[in-house]
This record gives structure tokens, sequence and C-alpha cells, in this order.
């Protein structure tokens, strides 16, 4: 690693310490797995039921063009899940002890367009290990037009994102699906890495996946059915911009938002506050009552439960998140909620105008 971020983690240990025990009590006490359980079986089963579903009616060739729309947007909304519910457990080794059924499910994700190996390096190491820490949380490098950082270089452009992020989020899924997953294996740094080799598995795992998906996203319906290239392109987009627009909001709720810090490093490149703090900082919960959305989400709108526990299963995490709040508050450490989606909404958005701003000034957090 090059200019490698460390943190103080000598310091202001017992709360890291307390928090894992009480939560540790918690499945002991209660004497359940921190794995996946029947309730997280039918999810997956769901969610993967509304993707392959739809994709099996359009298909099919048996309806008219405005209901295979319509199946393409259900397509869209299942491929968000399978990210969230899904991929997301298993690729974070949460959703079961064994690994190899980690792996297979984790494979869930390359069968839908994306690589979980590249996720697994840029949002599990990266992203959860250098929350918020500009130069190196892969996450906040979405485009050269949105600035997620206040530490990031500011151009003319940043005065309209908080009206350009958006539509752009919708473009996530297609740029993951043609262009970034190549980019990060041809690319020499990820985050803190330099030079970072990609096993010959991994680059395999890579051609065939894509090609998979491109066989049976693009190739098999323009064989099969009666439509013209055009009709096909209104109907991949609509999958595409429709995941992407629901998995980019639903990413950054969790981590720029007004009460979220950005800290610096400093000369000696460390971050002075332990690795659980910074996370407590740097990471917001959101709707914590919104049974439904909780459900489609897979618990991504805990995230501090998820970025303390990623082992975790999320399923677990509306039970565990009271605990991790009440050792927050004995220790005087920030727990960032808001109470409602639309809440999280309207903060990332007078986010994104501060921050474009080119007057408005960073001024760390106490």
């Amino acid at each position: 690693m090059a200019d490698k971020v460390t943190f103080n983690n000598k310091i202001d240990r017992e709360f890291s310490k307390t928090v894992k025990a009480r939560v540790n009590r918690y499945f002991e006490e209660k004497n359940l797995s921190k794995n996946a359980n029947t309730s997280m079986v039918i999810k997956t089963i769901i969610i993967l039921g509304i993707y392959f579903g739809s994709y099996a009616l359009i298909i099919s060739g048996g309806f008219s063009l405005p209901l295979m729309w319509f199946f393409c947007i259900t397509m869209g909304i299942g491929m968000a899940g399978i990210g969230f519910s899904v991929s997301h457990d298993a690729l974070h080794g949460a959703y079961s002890s064994n690994n190899t059924i980690n792996y297979l499910i984790g494979l869930s994700f390359d069968f839908v367009g994306a690589n979980g190996y590249i996720w697994k390096i840029t949002h599990n190491i990266i992203h959860h290990t250098y929350t918020n820490i500009h130069g190196h949380d892969e996450d906040l490098e979405v485009a050269e037009f949105i600035r997620l950082s206040p530490h990031s270089e500011h151009k003319p452009v940043h005065r309209f994102q908080q009206y350009l992020a958006f539509p752009a989020y919708s473009f996530a899924t297609i740029f993951w699906v043609f262009v970034k997953d190549y980019w990060y294996f041809f690319k020499p740094e990820l985050g803190p890495y330099e030079n970072k080799n990609h096993p010959v598995k991994e680059w395999v795992t890579l051609i065939l996946t894509k090609l998979v998906y491109y066989g049976y996203a693009i190739v098999l319906p323009l064989l099969i059915l009666d439509i013209t290239w055009w009709q096909l392109l209104i109907g991949f987009l609509s999958v595409h911009l429709t995941a992407g627009l629901i998995l980019g909001i639903i990413f950054q709720l969790a981590h720029v938002v007004e009460e979220t810090t950005h800290p610096i490093p400093d000369e000696q490149n460390m971050i002075d506050n332990h690795w659980a703090i910074h996370e407590m900082f740097t990471t917001n919960n959101f709707a914590r009552k919104n049974k439904v959305l909780s459900w489609y989400i897979g618990g991504l709108n805990y995230q501090i439960e998820h970025h303390l526990f990623p082992k975790v299963c999320s399923i677990h995490y509306p039970k565990i998140s009271p605990i991790v709040e009440e050792v927050a508050n004995e220790f005087g450490i920030p727990y960032n909620c808001h109470d409602t989606f639309s809440e999280a909404v309207a903060s990332h958005y007078r986010t994104l105008k501060k921050f474009g701003d080119p007057k408005f000034e960073w001024a760390p957090a106490v």
C-alpha cells in the first residue's frame, strides 16, 4: 500500500470492546447464528424471483410491448434488490458460515452484470476501512462532475451537482456492466493499493460472467423476440436506470449527509481516532422504522451496524441497532440517524449543494 492511512487504535478502545461484547452477548443469549436465517432465505428466493421471473416473462414473448417494458422496470427493482439483499451479505461472508455457499450466492452479483471480486476490494476492504477519507475511499469517486468530499478539488460544474447527481446515479449499473469492472482490473492503483495483481481465476470469472450476462440480456432477446434494436435498448436502459438510481441513492445516504464527517489524516498519515469511532462519525442510518424498506434494501439503512459488524447478516441489524445506539450514548459518541427516508434524501441534497459551493469551507467535527 502507498501512503497507508492508519488509525489510532491505542486510544478509546473501550467503545469497540464494549459494543462487540454486547452484540455478541445478544446472539449468545438468544442462541442465534449471526448468519442468514429462514427469513433471509425466503427473501433471497423472492428477490431472485422478481429479477429472473420478470426476465422469463419478457423472454417468453407472450406479452405486449408496454407490459414487457413494465417487466423491465421490475427487473431493475429486482437487480437492485439482489445487490442489496443477496450479493452484499454473501460477498461480505455474512450470509453463511460456509465460504463455498457465500461464494456461490455471491456469484449472483456477477450474473447481473457486475463483478464480485472487484466489489470485495473496493467496497469490503477499501471503503469499509477508509470510510469518507478522500483519496482512499473509492465510493467518493462517482464522477468528475460530482463532488462527494469537501477535500476534493472544486470545479465550476459542481455548482450544479445537486441537480446532476441523481440522474448520474441512474447510470451506475450501466457503468459497472460496460466500464467500471474492466477499468479496475487494468487500473494499477485501487485506493491505497499500488500495482494490484489479480489472480487468473478472477480474470476468467470476469470474462465468462460478462459474456453470460451480455448473452442473456442483449443477444438472446434480439434472437428470440420480435423486437427492434431500439426497442431492446429502451428495455435494457429501463432495467439499468431503475437499478442504478435505487442503488446510487441508498448508498449515498449512508455517508454523504450533513451529520457525517470527512476526516483527514495528520502528518503521520494517521486518523486520530479508533477505527470503530471513525466509523461512527462517518456513517449514517435512516428510516429504521420502515420495515418494508429495511426488508428490500437488506438492512442497509442500518449502515452503522453494517460497518461495525460486516460479518453479521443484515437480517439481524434491526435487532442489534438499539444495542449499538445504547453503547454509543454511554460513550458520548454520535449515532447519526435520520428518522425517515425523505429526511435522509433531503440531507444528501443539501450536502451536495454545500460541497458544490466554491465558498464553502469544511469545518471538521470537534
